[in-house]
């Protein structure tokens, strides 16, 4: 049933709560799981003329931040499926530059997705209102099967 598991993951410990979930429906569907990392997008907007709209602005340092940001991030998740495959466990490995819940939705629907895993950082309230929640519009968007968990921070963390 579900052959292609994505697996978002963003570099902390508390998204990768997920991965022992996510593994565990691999092996039960003999499915393959892509581990994916959203870099976001550099983008600064010039202050423009009061009354028009902000132009957005790239620099030649912004975009090769974000190639050094995008190479990290293909190492850390090439880090996490080399203990994997040898499992015997297909994985494959996706850094991209986006927004991302977008990006995480357009994946899913070009890539032939069956779930996708997600781990929520469970902010609520004000916290949630300021810094949107990824988990939450992933759920409200995708019409894809979703396993969402709520990770727990570890005691010696606090």
């Amino acid at each position: 049933m579900f052959k292609k598991i994505l697996v978002c993951l963003d570099g902390s410990e508390l998204a990768e709560q997920i991965l022992p979930y996510a593994v565990e429906e691999a092996l039960h569907f003999q499915g393959k799981l892509v581990l994916f990392q959203v870099v976001p997008e550099p983008v600064a907007f010039s202050p423009g003329i009061p009354g028009a709209a902000s132009v957005p602005i790239r620099t030649d340092t912004m975009l090769e931040e974000a190639k050094k940001a995008l190479n990290e991030a293909r190492d850390y998740l090439e880090d996490i499926a080399t203990p994997l495959r040898k499992k015997g466990i297909q994985v494959e490995a996706v850094s991209i530059l986006g927004g991302v819940g977008e990006a995480i939705l357009s994946y899913a629907e070009g890539n032939n997705i069956n779930l996708i895993t997600i781990a929520t950082h469970g902010r609520s309230g004000l916290r949630r209102g300021v810094f949107g929640s990824i988990a939450d519009y992933v759920l409200r968007e995708s019409g894809l099967p979703i396993l969402v968990i709520r990770p727990q921070e570890r005691e010696d963390k606090k």
